[in-house]
């Protein structure tokens, strides 16, 4: 049992306006894992307060840039030091397989090491070269912090949603209130405590754990200067619209329906080892997760075969059993999603190959999904269109290269995807055709360095690198 029965105000542990604690069950066995304060308007008020009074009084925005990232080099530190412990919260609330949150920890390293990075490379203020040379004058342009940002995350992957906010932000000199999702009380508790231990000023940051209502009213906040999202599309159209009316500043990482493309001349044993992590990562609750399996006719029953293998193959299960590759839904609604969806691809008339809406044997008592595989599936169909965020893999046909760009393109999303082949040059090439932000050949890694976020409705504005960190900032040009 872990409590936090104070919340992360302005720097520090501070009693909550509300005294009632949530109940934090564990997703596998949904046993009462911890409790937690919850953040109401009252609180939000005490932090944006604070985060106002900072930044007004250049408390940390007045700080050399080399000071900003001495003190995010020390957080990422702290973070690294405690990274098992970190991993165990995160598999205890959330039911991501341990082998996943581990390996998570060295992609937060990587990614803050980029932001550090850009953040030493940055072009904090620079004198422009006239365009005339007779010009009576110069221009300096800086770059500012935007003010008091509210960061708002989903529960999926809670410490890379908010050390991909919290790093830039603070980078740039920018006071932040984050609100984190309730089922992360506890791992974003931890983040809060290592915030504390990295020596920040008073006021400069908050973690709140709140409901959507409280989000609502974070991100309506008139002090609020910018809007960093990152969730649904659908809770990003509404923050958008808010951002709009007030004018502010606003990204928005959101959500995906990505296609995997599968050439003719691709290894299929290599391509669907690979999506193994690129479409089930997480127990399939990722939004870059490639759930689309676009496959030649000439290869198709070949490319669903090897899918079913692979899928019956992963064990289900434990998330603290190390020979466990997917875990449990984070909560029953999920988990009841996620069975509706495969109930509708039935329905629907696509081939069940594996999986199918009934929960795993022996599992019943949390919030398992049998991971599913369908096949003849066409693109139209809601299975293929929607995102289902669970461990559910269709496989589309397609007729040729022209045919398979054009089905990867088929979807009001536009955040990743993948492409397979034998020859790297022409799987660029179909790589260049995608729209979407992002796209691997042949299973490569995120590369943090490069801006990471999404076309269409998957989003606005980027993370990730010096494309990242300038979103948090503004630019102010001074005449001489």
């Amino acid at each position: 049992m872990i409590t936090y029965d104070r919340l992360f105000i302005a720097g520090a542990w501070t009693a909550p306006s509300t005294a009632e604690l949530l109940d934090i069950h564990s997703p596998h066995d949904r046993s009462l894992i911890g409790r937690a304060a919850q953040a109401r308007p009252a609180d939000v008020d005490r932090a944006v307060a604070a985060a106002r009074t900072t930044f007004d009084a250049g408390v940390w925005r007045g700080t050399a840039p080399a000071e900003r990232i001495a003190l995010m080099r020390r957080f990422n530190e702290l973070r690294e030091a405690n990274a098992a412990r970190i991993a165990a919260l995160i598999s205890a609330e959330n039911g991501s397989a341990g082998w996943f949150t581990l390996a998570g920890q060295s992609g937060l390293t990587r990614q803050a090491n980029a932001y550090l990075k850009a953040a030493q490379e940055f072009a904090w203020e620079e004198t422009l070269t006239p365009s005339d040379p007779d010009a009576p004058a110069r221009s300096v342009v800086r770059r500012e912090a935007v003010g008091v940002v509210a960061a708002v995350i989903p529960w999926n992957s809670p410490f890379s949603s908010a050390t991909s906010k919290i790093i830039p932000a603070l980078l740039a000199g920018n006071s932040v209130v984050l609100k984190v999702s309730p089922e992360n009380s506890l791992s974003m508790g931890f983040l809060a405590d290592l915030l504390l231990r990295t020596g920040l000023p008073e006021g400069v940051v908050s973690v709140l754990p709140a409901e959507r209502e409280t989000s609502e009213y974070l991100v309506s906040h008139p002090d609020v200067d910018k809007i960093a999202f990152t969730g649904s599309t659908r809770a990003g159209r509404r923050i958008a619209s808010i951002a709009g009316e007030q004018l502010k500043r606003v990204s928005l990482e959101l959500g995906g329906k990505s296609a995997a493309v599968i050439l003719p001349d691709a290894d299929v044993a290599k391509a669907v080892q690979g999506l193994k992590f690129g479409s089930l990562l997480n127990n399939g609750e990722s939004c870059i997760a490639q759930t689309r399996i676009l496959a030649p006719r000439s290869r198709y029953e070949e490319v669903v075969t090897a899918l079913k293998e692979l899928v019956e193959s992963l064990k289900v299960g434990d998330p603290d059993d190390p020979d466990t590759f997917i875990g449990p839904m984070i909560r029953q609604d999920q988990q009841q999603r996620v069975r509706d969806y495969i109930a509708l691809g039935i329905e629907e008339g696509a081939r069940l190959v594996t999986g199918g809406p009934q929960v795993p044997e022996g599992l019943e008592k949390g919030n398992y999904v049998t991971p599913t595989v369908f096949a003849d599936v066409d693109n139209s169909m809601r299975i293929a269109q929607e995102e289902i965020f669970g461990p559910v893999l269709v496989v589309i046909a397609y007729d040729d290269e022209d045919d398979a760009v054009r089905i990867a393109n088929d979807s009001e999303y536009g955040l990743s995807g993948g492409v397979w082949s034998s020859d790297e040059s022409h799987a660029l090439a179909v790589a260049r055709r995608i729209r979407t932000g992002t796209v691997t050949v042949n299973g490569a890694s995120v590369a943090f360095d490069g801006p990471f976020g999404g076309f269409k409705a998957s989003g606005i504005g980027r993370e990730y690198g010096t494309v990242g960190l300038g979103t948090y900032t503004e630019y102010k040009t001074i005449t001489v």
